[in-house]
């Protein structure tokens, strides 16, 4: 029995489109080739894609707090620039994708299709008018904020800090979601609080995504959604990406694993129907490995529930004993993010 699924979940990853909504792959990349690296992803990241089937990539590009906010333009350029590098010493097995035809011919060429998203705005500042600018550096999707608050509006904090009052969308964000979507633009609320979250579903006119966010229901995270938002982002067509950080899959260690991690897929298909789940899978082990030890612990250690790209079989494995037929998990695996692009892009 189990030869019969693994031939199956081997025959999925091989002929279905299979999209991460959400991975930091630039900020890895950047920091490598400051080091005198050449081809990175081809070295480094691309063998996990192929081995994984992954077909398209939506690279980040975030920013940390030591850079801002002095930093946070030139390091976003200079990420941008170093995908251009890379892209020009592999140009026969990566490409950078612009729009819903640029992902399908990537995938007919079999080179992986990269797409570039802000996971927070602070590149742009308040200033409106860099937005085209990255627009024609090719990024399609605009994550509003990451935990911490921009000009735009606020994050929600991982675990709960001292603040003031929290507030929803200021000015400036309202006019960036209107230039955003003239632009053709896709508007993420992962890591939005969720004053910011009900203000962007009363302003957005397209569809908008949850790149890489779960459940509230079944982990407690305000980095997760709540029944209600799954509901009105899924009315506006959107789609919400899995994420495979333990605190986002359940609030007991030992129950974070691919088959918890479909729990939360359950929960949205039952809410809204299977058009609605992607793959968000934010893979973060890689880059917690190289963090220095902090002196003060955190009260709950973070790790990835898979064990990055080469591993997301796991994953379809347990789409497979949750009942998902071949055609629900390629919605799943990319084809819902597939309408989102074609949509938008």
């Amino acid at each position: 029995m189990y030869e019969e699924i693994r031939e199956r979940i081997d025959k999925i990853h091989k002929n279905f489109v299979i999209i991460d909504g959400h991975f930091d792959l630039l900020m890895d990349v950047l920091e490598k080739r400051e080091l005198g690296f050449k081809k990175v992803i081809e070295r480094e990241h691309l063998p996990n894609f192929i081995e994984g089937g992954i077909n398209i990539i939506v690279s980040s590009i975030f920013i940390e707090d030591i850079f801002l906010p002095e930093m946070a333009l030139r390091r976003a350029l200079d990420q941008i620039s170093a995908l251009y590098e890379e892209i020009e010493e592999s140009k026969d097995k990566i490409v950078l994708c612009k729009s819903y035809d640029d992902i399908m011919k990537s995938v007919k060429e079999n080179k992986l299709g990269i797409l570039l998203s802000f996971e927070g705005v602070e590149p742009i500042g308040n200033d409106l008018k860099l937005l085209r600018i990255f627009y024609e550096l090719g990024v399609r999707i605009i994550g509003l904020v990451w935990s911490r608050r921009n000009y735009a509006a606020d994050g929600c904090y991982f675990s709960k800090k001292e603040e003031g009052k929290k507030g929803g969308l200021t000015s400036f964000g309202v006019e960036l979601i209107k230039e955003a979507e003239k632009l053709g633009m896709l508007i993420d609320v992962s890591h939005l609080n969720d004053e910011g979250f009900w203000d962007v579903i009363n302003i957005a006119k397209n569809p908008i995504i949850a790149s890489h966010s779960n459940s509230r229901t079944l982990a407690n995270s305000m980095r997760n959604l709540d029944d209600e938002q799954i509901k009105a982002l899924t009315a506006k067509g959107g789609v919400i990406g899995m994420n495979v950080c333990n605190a986002f899959v359940s609030d007991n260690d030992e129950e974070c694993d691919a088959d918890h991690l479909v729990n939360h897929v359950d929960n949205i298909v039952k809410i809204a129907g299977i058009e609605h789940v992607g793959l968000g899978f934010d893979f973060c082990d890689f880059i917690r490995a190289k963090q220095p030890e902090k002196a003060e612990k955190p009260k709950r250690k973070t790790f990835d529930i898979i064990k990055g790209h080469k591993n997301i079989r796991e994953f379809t494995e347990a789409l497979i004993k949750h009942g998902y037929n071949d055609d629900e998990i390629e919605l799943i695996l990319g084809r819902n993010f597939l309408r989102i692009y074609k949509n938008i892009f």
